[in-house]
């Protein structure tokens, strides 16, 4: 993927560290795979910076795979938010995200134990049977550098919005 400027670059390569790290901690308690699609229903807001990058995901994705960048923004235009409504990027045949190397930051991050606000977040189907202690172990901090929020504060701070919303913006 081609990063948008070498602030994006470097923010995407220290989650991906760190959510290595977290998965090598976590390991069998960690059930997330391909094709698991529980974190991809219901809305979830994204910042601008994730909309940008889904809206550069979707034209590489219509240079390389035209027909698939059209079911996409198909998906968009038919979104109608609600609890238990796909993410439009989800191809629901495949359980596959059809802009996975673009996809958002809430996306990248979800799964394993991360430290949020003072407290630890995972996903509801991984760590089964362990305890707060055994979970505090495997959790790892997510851009302790600030990297996205000095991002987005070059950015002008651009509002947030949800998957669909980005990326009408672009004339989905």
């Amino acid at each position: 993927m081609e990063a948008l400027g070498d602030g994006d670059g470097r923010l995407l390569v220290s989650i991906a560290r760190s959510m290595e790290e977290a998965a090598r901690k976590s390991g069998e308690w960690l059930v997330c795979k391909a094709g698991c699609t529980e974190c991809c229903m219901g809305p979830f807001e994204i910042t601008g910076l994730d909309g940008e990058r889904l809206r550069r995901g979707l034209i590489a994705l219509e240079a390389e795979d035209a027909a698939r960048a059209e079911r996409v923004r198909a998906r968009v235009v038919a979104y109608v938010e609600g609890d238990d409504a796909p993410c439009p990027v989800l191809d629901t045949d495949t359980g596959l995200c059809d802009l996975y190397a673009w996809r958002p930051v809430t996306c990248r991050v979800f799964g394993p134990v991360t430290e949020v606000d003072g407290g630890l977040a995972s996903c509801e189907l991984c760590y089964e049977g362990a305890t707060p202690e055994e979970m505090a172990a495997c959790a790892v901090e997510v851009d302790g550098e600030g990297l996205e929020a000095a991002i987005l504060e070059r950015m002008g701070n651009p509002a947030g919005s949800n998957v669909a919303e980005a990326l009408r913006q672009s004339g989905s």
